[in-house]
């Protein structure tokens, strides 16, 4: 079983990872920091807003069970792209609607879903930007799996999380654990 990586960035990190851990042929989602200038950013440092990185994620997949193209468009399906440098409440670049491609395949396809999404949503046009190549740098460990352990106490992520899912299981249902 060969696996694939795609990285986005689509608003909160905590918000994204919570979708794609609920999509089969996903085996891990890293989150991070990518498309900055600063080497080994914290947390604190990326939500000020300085360092140019986006607060993203890496999913790992089995391109068998679930495609590149799908990655893609359920990442478009499952947040706002057509909010330039915010997500709701979320607002600055560290907060982007982003693609990083890995390669020149990749960035194919990813313009090829950013079509998609605009052909389907009439009058609306995503901002989504397709950016790289970057550096990746994972998040601090408790940023890791957030939803699944103290997201499903925090308030933000209870009001966020849960009507991203119900997109995923609506457009996409046959894709959901």
């Amino acid at each position: 079983m060969a696996h694939e990586q795609a990285i986005i960035a689509g608003g909160c990190f905590w918000c994204t990872e919570a979708v794609f851990n609920d999509v089969i042929g996903v085996s891990a989602v890293e989150s991070g920091y990518i498309g900055g200038t600063v080497e080994n950013p914290t947390y604190k440092q990326v939500c000020s807003g300085t360092t140019g990185h986006a607060e993203g994620i890496k999913v790992t997949f089995d391109p068998d069970v679930v495609s590149l193209a799908e990655i893609y468009d359920m990442f478009m399906g499952t947040h706002d792209p057509t909010q330039l440098n915010r997500q709701g409440n979320d607002v600055g670049t560290q907060y982007r609607s982003a693609i990083f491609p890995l390669d020149d395949a990749q960035r194919e396809e990813a313009e090829a879903a950013i079509a998609r999404w605009n052909e389907g949503h009439a009058g609306e046009q995503a901002v989504t930007t397709i950016e790289g190549p970057a550096t990746w740098y994972p998040a601090e460990d408790y940023h890791q799996e957030y939803w699944q352990g103290e997201g499903q106490r925090n308030p933000y992520c209870l009001a966020v999380i849960p009507p991203k899912l119900m997109k995923l299981r609506k457009s996409f249902a046959s894709k959901v654990k």
